[in-house]
């Protein structure tokens, strides 16, 4: 076999192995399209704080000059200075959570089942393309088995299952479960629902 021959045999072979990995890449992205990815649980052992993105920020740090000795003046009439203070507002209450006492029902407010209701119970709801979802959504945008609700520690969670398109909670993208407020927008491909009382 001359050099020729030899170097169109390797450039034969290489193309072959680079056209089967391209074969191999769309097999595996349609499987895990079709067929969906592995759920991966979410610990029980998890803190709660790690679940719920809705925690509360730490305190703001105190100025060093705030905490000098009171002069005899000020000390003589410190009623006087506080009456004269008005009470700082409170500042505004967060977005209600969706919990097993607040939240009775999922409804769809846009897509092809826009309008219908789910009442909610206990049990996780899985939704997407697959007919064994708890809720059936057949769009071009929905993968397989696209997401899922589920109860942690009684407030109603979104998780993705690893979705093609993403999940959307009230337009940010979810990367971990995250707690769904009352009336905020859950968008899913085509299909947007709230939970609502």
């Amino acid at each position: 076999m001359n050099p020729s021959e030899l170097t169109l045999l390797v450039l034969r072979l290489a193309f072959l192995l680079v056209l089967w990995l391209f074969i191999f890449g769309i097999v595996y992205a349609l499987r895990s399209d079709l067929f969906g990815q592995r759920v991966r649980k979410m610990s029980t052992d998890a803190p709660a704080a790690a679940a719920v993105p809705f925690a509360t920020p730490p305190p703001a740090p105190v100025p060093a000059g705030a905490f000098t000795q009171p002069s005899a003046a000020s000390a003589s009439a410190p009623t006087e200075q506080f009456s004269r203070q008005k009470a700082a507002p409170l500042p505004p209450a967060g977005p209600e959570k969706a919990t097993t006492q607040t939240a009775t029902r999922l409804v769809i407010t846009s897509g092809t089942k826009a309008g219908t209701e789910f009442p909610l119970g206990s049990e996780p709801i899985t939704i997407g393309r697959s007919s064994d979802s708890s809720l059936v959504i057949r769009d071009d945008y929905t993968s397989t088995h696209h997401a899922r609700l589920m109860l942690w520690h009684e407030d109603w969670m979104v998780q993705d299952l690893d979705s093609t398109n993403g999940t959307f909670l009230d337009g940010k993208r979810v990367a971990v479960p995250t707690s769904v407020p009352l009336n905020t927008t859950v968008k899913i491909g085509a299909t947007s629902f709230e939970l609502r009382r």
